[in-house]
């Protein structure tokens, strides 16, 4: 995996000399304010610097042997405890409850481990080589343990992510990537790091709602009954024309619940943005000419049972005639506390008709996150946004993978 910085005069301009350099397939791990040193400093403008990773060979630890054990072996007899297991039980409770820490200490390791890449002078090294130690719990037997401990921190992940409720399949699939570049007495933190790092880049990154090239762009949202579609427009309706300063048209077709059009001519109303009920196509197609010179045009479906084969036809019908009207997004919108094997089948089937993004909602009601790596990585399409309350329009956010991938390891969110 590489791992680099890029300093830009802004996000945009550091991401885009990263994506000129490694190509489309980066993931952004963090972004900051550089601030101008030197004794003309007063006088520059702040920089970004946007730090990204890039999947490739397997991270190799420099002066370490291959480590040739298989995990899945190991994650196998490990799932029934030995004598030897119970005897390490309190050993290895201890060390979780220091993993919350290490997650905190990652951007900091990936950081040191770039200026180390980069070549500093000794000073800087000693500095990385405290820091470095401190994020390792200060212990040489932490920094170097025997593989046997590797083995069971190993496992107390696994265990952790199947708490979380990521399917034993994704959960097995990350760990045997990690496998392929571990080495015996890897750091743990450098242990966690790499796992930390392949988790983040199974999230991928999502591009949102981007502008159309010309006139306003459609942006359609799907999904289930009961799933908070209406409370999510609202939000991101409010986003776009109080922060964004964006001019938003907002139309239902929801023509089957009274209260939810009503709800959404509420918030238009509140939000100076016009608003209709529409009942076919042709009449989006009509809203199209109407807002012209509108940035947006926000489209509430009607929520139905994703077994109706008729209705979702009819959807993928209306999205295809639609195409030669505007340019348009659409975007799944689906409960984290929705049953594993029914989001599945909602994902599978809203597939069959068209491309979309995610956006997961009701966060703040269940305690367990990985249905939201389990329903990407099984429809390959990126989560774009994330509620977590019904306050318009503050709980919503876009989807950050480096939250997530830190509780479903075990960190708070």
């Amino acid at each position: 995996m590489i791992i680099k910085k890029f300093i830009g005069k802004s996000e945009a301009e550091a991401v885009e000399a990263a994506k000129k350099e490694l190509g489309e397939g980066i993931v952004i791990m963090n972004v900051k304010q550089v601030k101008p040193k030197g004794i003309f400093a007063i006088f520059k403008s702040k920089k970004t610097e946007v730090t990204v990773a890039l999947e490739e060979e397997p991270v190799r630890v420099a002066k370490k042997e291959e480590n040739t054990e298989n995990l899945q072996a190991g994650l196998v007899s490990g799932l029934a405890e030995t004598g030897n297991d119970k005897a390490d039980k309190n050993h290895i409770l201890n060390k979780q409850n220091s993993i919350e820490k290490k997650l905190d200490s990652l951007q900091i390791l990936l950081e040191n481990q770039l200026k180390q890449a980069e070549g500093m002078e000794t000073e800087e090294k000693e500095n990385v080589a405290e820091t470095e130690e401190k994020a390792a719990g200060s212990t040489n037997e932490e920094a170097a343990p025997e593989d046997g401990e590797q083995e069971k921190f190993i496992r107390l992940l696994y265990n952790t992510m199947i708490e979380n409720e990521v399917s034993e399949k994704y959960a097995n699939q990350v760990l045997e990537e990690v496998e392929k570049s571990r080495k015996p007495n890897m750091p743990m933190d450098y242990l966690l790091a790499n796992i930390y790092q392949k988790m983040i880049l199974k999230f991928g990154k999502s591009e949102g709602i981007v502008p159309a090239q010309k006139g306003p762009k459609l942006v359609f949202f799907l999904g289930p009954t009961g799933v908070g579609k209406t409370t999510t427009i609202a939000k991101l309706a409010s986003s776009y024309v109080v922060e964004e300063k964006k001019r938003v048209a907002i139309l239902t077709a929801d023509t089957y619940r009274i209260a939810a059009a009503e709800q959404l001519r509420t918030y238009a109303q509140i939000l100076e943005v016009p608003f209709r009920v529409v009942y076919s196509t042709d009449e989006i197609a009509e809203a199209v000419d109407t807002f012209n010179d509108y940035d947006y045009i926000f489209v509430d479906t009607a929520g139905h049972s994703h077994q109706k084969e008729d209705l979702l036809q009819e959807m993928k019908k209306s999205l295809e005639n639609i195409s030669a009207k505007a340019e348009y997004q659409v975007f799944l919108v689906l409960s984290a506390t929705t049953k594993y094997k029914d989001l599945l089948k909602i994902a599978e089937n809203y597939k069959n008709i068209t491309k979309y993004q995610l956006i997961f909602t009701k966060l703040d009601e269940t305690t367990t996150v990985g249905n939201l790596l389990n329903i990407k990585m099984h429809v390959d399409t990126p989560i774009a946004y994330v509620t977590c309350g019904q306050n318009v329009p503050n709980d919503i956010e876009q989807f950050n993978p480096q939250k997530t991938v830190k509780q479903l390891l075990g960190g708070k969110a």
